[in-house]
């Protein structure tokens, strides 16, 4: 059996620039408080008239199918992961097949919505379809456009000044050498709802609570989108910061360490941690917890913000360009998010 290699990485972050002091003067916060309980200082938002999640992802691949050395034709499967999709369907998926221009090699698309974990969970994927010989060359993207989808009033800013846009790619390719060592997966749905965006959708209330959400499916079922949704103003993201944070330190050291075991190994084995960049306090929790060093941590939400699905893939190659990560390191990659899920995967580079 032949292991998996990342042989190209490529990113895409939109040139428009947001300060915390460009969030304070339309909302009741401000850079230190933005600082203090994040870390992020800026963001970066798409030009809402030529940018989606798939032109982002699009550019990602681009860089990464060049540094693989890979043509458009060798492409014979796609994976995307996202949150912010162009589309409520079809998905992004065969979206980024049509933007590339790769529609006549009819290559599968597989959209993934995982949220904060897609890519991981899209890595993992990717693994196996390459161990067993299904496929050859296959692109990931992770790509988010949140910026189109945030509440940008006081009453949104718990929200609103985490998130930012970006994409990340890698194909990924069969090897005789170690390259993928191991994934890891986990979710537990008990608490979905203190994280996510519930409206609009095909629930219209049901099962959902009405003494949290408001709705009554006897008079609302049935029906996608309703008036007291817009009067409601709830159209938005939620998110229980408390219990995410809490869930998160918690899931974040334990997905790690079982992928370490696996391989018979320790956190001091690690050459370079990435984490999902949800936020730079739960990344310094996670280093303290596994007595990491700060150059075996990589850490750029204090530049984009939480890109979420893209969040590793443009880490991971910010580390790679930055000349952090180099051949026979050990680089694991971990993340947290809605579901909830969360996932880590081992790579011998």
């Amino acid at each position: 059996m032949s292991f998996t290699k990342i042989a190209g990485l490529g990113y895409y972050v939109p040139e428009n620039v947001v300060k915390n002091d460009d969030l304070a003067a339309i909302m009741d916060t401000s850079n230190e408080w933005i600082i203090e309980r994040t870390g992020i200082e800026e963001r970066r938002f798409g030009t809402r008239t030529k940018e989606t999640t798939t032109t982002m992802g699009a550019r990602a691949a681009e860089i990464a199918m060049q540094r693989a050395g890979v043509e458009k034709s060798d492409i014979d499967f796609i994976i995307f992961a996202t949150l912010s999709p162009d589309y409520f369907f079809p998905g992004c998926g065969v979206l980024v097949q049509r933007e590339l221009k790769m529609t006549e090699y009819e290559a599968p698309a597989l959209d993934i919505r995982n949220q904060c974990s897609g890519f991981l969970y899209g890595l993992s994927i990717a693994d196996q379809f390459i161990k067993t010989g299904q496929y050859k060359n296959i692109l990931l993207i992770g790509s988010e456009m949140h910026s189109m989808g945030l509440d940008f009033t006081t009453r949104g800013r718990n929200v609103s000044v985490i998130f930012g846009d970006g994409a990340g790619a890698v194909v990924l390719q069969p090897s005789d050498e170690p390259g993928i060592l191991n994934t890891c997966l986990h979710s537990d749905g008990t608490h979905a709802e203190e994280l996510a965006s519930i409206n609009p959708g095909s629930h219209s209330g049901y099962h959902l609570g009405t003494e949290r959400f408001g709705y009554d499916d006897r008079k609302y079922g049935g029906t996608f989108l309703t008036q007291k949704m817009w009067d409601g103003e709830d159209l938005y993201p939620y998110m229980n910061g408390q219990l995410v944070f809490k869930t998160a330190v918690t899931k974040f050291p334990e997905v790690i360490l079982e992928a370490l075991q696996k391989q018979g190994l320790s956190p001091s084995d690690i050459s370079i941690l990435i984490p999902h960049q949800a936020n730079l306090r739960i990344s310094q929790f996670i280093q303290r917890q596994l007595k990491l060093r700060d150059d075996q941590v990589w850490n750029n939400i204090q530049r984009y913000g939480n890109t979420t699905a893209a969040s590793v893939p443009i880490a991971l190659t910010e580390a790679w360009e930055a000349g952090k990560i180099k051949k026979g390191d050990l680089v694991c990659l971990a993340a947290f998010g809605s579901g909830f899920t969360w996932g880590s995967a081992l790579i011998r580079w």
